[in-house]
């Protein structure tokens, strides 16, 4: 076990000596960047893409900063549970590794934050539009025009715009939006507009009113879901980070030298590693959880 952490170790170095001028982050977060381009798919490169635009992506310092938090913190906790400099590298290096999937997380949370806040853009405004075009494409080119969308929802507009002109009805431009972004507000709104359009209705002031009700429910729905899940993580991250420090506990109940006999016995370590792998498990879980469909009911 200890020579293939050598050689991994070792490969690390050789790689990075072929890099010089490079400090070792860099030249690891662009190794790892330059293959998740090549392999990952369209939707994430377009998020990822937005959040640049928008301001979201982290900047080189901040990407620093949270390897020097993530990376000092693995370093402590597995010294403290091996006293191993060599187990201790590998720790760290694995937990710098997982920066970019933590940033992953967060790009998606904030990508579905700022979609979640254009979808309620879009539908408030397609209503306020409605009532006086009495049409809805009129209402999609209104929209359209007022310059408060953006991309992708935006582009979206526009194409539904053009395949309800191609095809002389507004089902499909619906269906394919509604395919896009599967929110309840927006797929019970175009519900309502089928039936406004189909049926003719005389007096359609009321509905919109009620349903600009429903949607101002479940805007303060989500947003409630929002805060909850900011106090959760909180919370959670705290627990998290004391089961970790449970081993100081140990080591306070058993003495530091008789600790040190333990660790020479080779199941106490197979049990300190399982700990360390089952409670980052929990972690990354959690952090999946709290960064996941956020603003979608």
């Amino acid at each position: 076990m200890e020579l293939l952490l050598w050689l991994i170790i070792a490969i690390f170095v050789l790689a990075y000596r072929y890099n010089t001028g490079d400090n070792v982050y860099k030249f690891f977060a662009d190794t790892v960047s330059n293959v998740y381009n090549t392999y990952a798919p369209y939707s994430y490169q377009e998020v990822k893409a937005k959040t640049k635009e928008l301001g979201y992506d982290y900047s080189p310092r901040q990407y620093a900063v949270q390897v020097v938090l993530i990376g000092g913190a693995a370093a402590i906790i597995t010294f403290l549970y091996f006293y191993s400099i060599l187990i201790t590298i590998v720790y760290t290096v694995v937990a710098v590794c997982f920066v970019p999937y933590l940033n992953y997380l967060r790009t998606q949370r904030l990508y579905s934050e700022y979609l979640f806040e254009q979808i309620q853009v879009y539908t408030t405004n397609v209503i306020m539009e409605f009532t006086t075009t009495q049409s809805f494409v009129k209402s999609l080119e209104g929209v359209r025009d007022s310059g408060i969308l953006q991309d992708p929802v935006l582009r979206d507009v526009k194409r539904m715009i053009q395949m309800s002109y191609e095809n002389g009805t507004i089902d499909q431009s619906i269906d394919f939006f509604n395919n896009a972004y599967p929110y309840y507000m927006v797929k019970n709104m175009h519900q309502l507009f089928l039936q406004i359009t189909k049926e003719g209705a005389r007096d359609s002031g009321e509905a919109l009113e009620l349903m600009s009700m429903d949607i101002d429910a479940l805007v303060e729905g989500v947003y409630r879901d929002r805060m909850d899940r900011q106090t959760f993580h909180r919370k959670f991250l705290t627990f998290g980070g004391a089961l970790f420090l449970l081993v100081l506990v140990m080591q306070l109940l058993f003495g530091r030298d008789e600790y040190l006999k333990m660790l020479e016995k080779i199941y106490v370590k197979f049990v300190l590693h399982a700990i360390i792998i089952i409670n980052c498990y929990f972690l990354i879980t959690g952090e999946k959880y709290y960064n996941e469909d956020v603003g979608v009911e």
